[in-house]
């Protein structure tokens, strides 16, 4: 990041802050597929509409979702196309972190038991 003015950086910060609720990540994620409406998101999310429509109205105000109205419903998409690319690049990282962490336990897990003293079968001196 180059310099920027303290205004600035609190925007960035509310944006990242948007990304950071699980929910709002899970609709996100649904409207990557394709436009849906509030009701089709609140149910494949498994919260209510009005919960749905709260976070997706968060997410508006910070240009990553663009909102339309067709008769009694609101349908969401994607409006902010660098949206995909920070998704798969956060969970890209995040995936080869925890692949390694997972190497690295299986290691440690390998050295532990090969180093183990052997304890002598039951009954035996």
């Amino acid at each position: 990041m180059r310099e920027l003015p303290p205004e600035a950086l609190e925007h960035i910060a509310a944006y990242f802050q948007a990304l950071s609720e699980p929910t709002r990540l899970q609709l996100i994620n649904l409207l990557r597929g394709g436009e849906r409406n509030v009701g089709e998101l609140a149910r494949a999310c498994g919260c209510t509409t009005a919960n749905a429509s709260k976070h997706l109205a968060l997410l508006a105000q910070q240009g990553m979702v663009a909102r339309e109205s067709r008769g009694t419903s609101v349908y969401y998409r994607i409006a902010d196309a660098t949206i995909d690319a920070l998704c798969d690049l956060v969970c890209d990282t995040l995936a080869r972190q925890f692949e390694q962490r997972a190497q690295d336990s299986a290691l440690f897990g390998r050295a532990g038991a090969a180093g183990a003293p052997e304890r002598p079968a039951p009954g035996a001196a």
